[in-house]
């Protein structure tokens, strides 16, 4: 198992501009596949869902047609969702992943799925997440760099920042 590393040392020499990176953790998608992120994030820029409660995924479906619309424009941009679970819940991984999986036909949904099951403070703490209560949305490129952050539910002004980072990310 790979311990939670919080910041690379790429962001911490960097002068005069503020890199955040994606946190080193591992998971287990939808699919059976162990994946470490942000090395495993298969697009050029990734969108990538942070939940931690059941009742969240409506929250995250609610950006689902923009998404798919979104994947078939830049087909350089990829998405996960990260249900994020305390390490305790390991022991119910089965019964757990087997529900989700159960509920999700699609096998590249499943495949981008990767349950999380960690020690959330050290996680939370390296993505600046201060509340479990909503869902965290946040842009990575290839590099593991948080180009933006967002919080919720879709909105249209949400996705206007969102699109300008995805824009900026991908133009690099």
């Amino acid at each position: 198992m790979i311990s939670l590393v919080t910041f690379s040392l790429l962001a911490m020499l960097q002068v005069g501009d503020t890199v955040r990176m994606f946190p080193v953790v591992e998971g287990r998608n939808l699919e059976g596949q162990t994946l470490v992120m942000p090395r495993d994030f298969a697009g050029d820029v990734n969108v990538v869902f942070v939940a931690f409660k059941r009742e969240q995924q409506a929250d995250v479906d609610s950006w689902g047609p923009t998404l798919d619309t979104l994947r078939a424009r830049r087909p350089g941009v990829r998405v996960y969702e990260l249900p994020t679970l305390a390490r305790e819940y390991r022991l119910m991984r089965r019964f757990i992943d087997g529900g989700m999986r159960g509920g999700i036909p699609d096998s590249a949904v499943r495949a981008a799925t990767i349950t999380l099951y960690i020690d959330k403070a050290p996680f939370k703490r390296a993505l600046g997440i201060t509340s479990e209560d909503h869902i965290q949305v946040f842009v990575v490129d290839r590099g593991g760099r948080i180009r933006w952050q967002g919080s919720g539910r879709y909105t249209p002004a949400l996705w206007t920042k969102m699109q300008e980072a995805l824009r900026t990310a991908l133009e690099r």
